[in-house]
């Protein structure tokens, strides 16, 4: 009977499993297939995945055939697998980022299940799957959604670290003598210390040093309340030379080939020069309008966490009051678990705040701590409640839940269509698709953009070429077959007595990454 009893409830718990899982990833797929890849970064991280496919090199990544240095390779290891199983194309290179978000959601719910039961990691998963920079985040092929991924495993297993008891919790009791122990402390020690330092590891593979705020998160707490057992629990110096070990598998033979230029670029410029400086327009380039940015992440919070943000000021003063009233919960060790959350949240938003280049996703590895603090105070029942209180904050929470699936749902199917058509290099790739062939040569004229690249290496075995327009004309006129894409008022001017075997592809278009509409025209020379 008691082995009955034990496989049914490992039956259930796999279902669970299985169902939250693949429910969030076909809810990220959504529309995935119909959206052409968005300049810059999406194209970039196709692009060099394809590019080590080709290679055969799967240390250092080229994008046009020239390094790219600027993110650490677990995001491209991804795609090239995607590939492997479903050929090189949008869908493919944006399915890896859904299978991080969906494992994202399993951590959350395992983590909100160990804390207080199925229900508040359900409501946690869901929190942040349906917000609204996950949902954007989940369909993109770039490597934000890896790093979510193993910020948010390094967060869980270090707050069951955290958790394992200090003297205080394990003086024998006056009745029996033996250790008071929690929960807790049957949990295998070994196995979260190996979880927390081999996601900081795999972290840093996904998107850099951004992957390590785990680790000021443990040292805050272990400052704030002066619990110095835990340093022994984290054995931070080997923990550290772990994390260091399984990073130097990639780093040493990538500093090798690049003669340490992954280092001085993917660090250098990508880390430190971002964080002193703005790239690529993202920010402030005065002191002033750095000061007036300060609060741009407390600010944007509330469109990145949509729909759930309207719960965010009830948070912000249920926590406040709590804390004012010193209310204890006894249903977790020590009270730590908000502390914990709390803590997390405000690092990753802090150290955002402070780096000079901004963008709204940039704080999103904080919201699966933000989903489970909001998840714990929005379904805790206190016991003098009563149950029509309890039933209504359930009754809002599916109605924003349902409604919030619903709606973004219909976007991915509906937006992606209508606005595929504005995107100039994916037009321009279908139109004259039929016309090209693998041993063209190509080029471009005041655009080149890498949608160019990811869309026509497709098809042509070369690499973009950036010309100036007074090459442009010499360009074409080599004997090979070959074609350019530039300005439609520029390929009027220059292209006048094209030869008549010459053909010509125009659409109008919108240049995402600059932000102004553009009017592209590709001339082809099939011979």
């Amino acid at each position: 009977m008691s082995m009955s009893r034990s496989m049914s409830r490992i039956n259930s718990t796999t279902t669970t499993y299985a169902t939250l899982f693949f429910g969030c990833l076909l809810f990220h797929i959504v529309g995935t297939w119909n959206l052409p890849l968005i300049d810059r970064d999406e194209p970039r991280f196709a692009e060099a995945s394809r590019e080590m496919i080709e290679r055969g090199d799967y240390i250092v990544p080229y994008f046009n055939n020239q390094l790219r240095l600027d993110k650490p390779p677990l995001t491209y290891w991804a795609q090239t697998l995607s590939y492997r199983i479903f050929g090189e194309n949008d869908f493919a290179a944006r399915f890896p980022s859904a299978i991080a978000a969906a494992l994202t959601a399993l951590v959350i719910f395992t983590w909100g299940t160990r804390l207080r039961g199925k229900e508040l990691g359900l409501w946690a998963a869901i929190i942040f799957t349906l917000s609204l920079q996950t949902f954007i985040h989940a369909k993109a092929a770039v490597a934000d959604m890896w790093l979510v991924l193993f910020v948010t495993l390094a967060h869980c297993t270090g707050y069951e670290l955290v958790q394992r008891r200090t003297p205080n919790d394990q003086r024998p009791t006056q009745n029996s003598g033996k250790l008071n122990r929690t929960s807790n402390i049957r949990h295998p020690t070994l196995f979260w210390w190996l979880m927390f330092y081999l996601s900081l590891a795999i972290g840093f593979l996904a998107k850099g040093p951004i992957a390590w705020t785990p680790l000021l998160t443990v040292a805050a707490m272990i400052i704030s309340t002066r619990d110095w057992q835990l340093v022994r629990s984290f054995k931070f110096v080997r923990g550290i030379l772990l994390t260091l070990a399984v990073i130097a598998l990639w780093g040493i033979p990538a500093l090798i080939q690049t003669h340490g230029k992954f280092f001085s670029v993917g660090i250098g410029r990508h880390v430190i020069g971002r964080s002193l400086a703005t790239m690529e327009g993202h920010g402030a380039d005065s002191f002033g309008m750095y000061l007036l940015l300060l609060p741009f992440y407390f600010v944007t919070v509330f469109i990145s966490f949509f729909p759930w943000s309207i719960k965010l000021p009830w948070l912000v003063q249920r926590l406040w009051r709590e804390r004012r009233a010193g209310i204890a919960d006894p249903g977790y060790s020590a009270n730590k678990i908000d502390a914990y959350l709390l803590t997390g949240t405000a690092i990753i938003f802090i150290i955002f705040t402070l780096i000079k280049t901004k963008l709204p996703h940039y704080t999103l590895p904080a919201f699966p701590l933000l989903a489970l603090l909001l998840a714990r105070h929005w379904q805790q029942a206190a016991p003098f409640q009563a149950p029509t209180v309890v039933r209504s904050r359930r009754s809002l929470f599916e109605i924003i839940a349902v409604g919030a699936a619903c709606i973004w749902i219909a976007i991915a199917f509906v937006v992606p269509p209508i606005v595929a058509r504005f995107f100039p290099a994916y037009q321009l790739f279908q139109q004259s698709r039929a016309s090209l062939r693998p041993d063209m040569q190509f080029a471009s004229v005041e655009f080149d953009e890498p949608s160019l690249v990811w869309y026509f290496r497709s098809r042509v075995k070369g690499f973009l070429t950036p010309l100036n327009k007074r090459r442009a004309a010499e360009f074409m006129s080599a004997p090979d077959p070959r074609f350019i894409v530039l300005p439609t008022p520029l390929a009027g001017s220059l292209f006048t007595t094209a030869p008549q075997s010459s053909e010509f592809f125009t659409v109008s278009g919108l240049n995402i990454a600059k932000g102004k509409r553009v009017d592209l025209t590709l001339v082809l020379k099939p011979e």
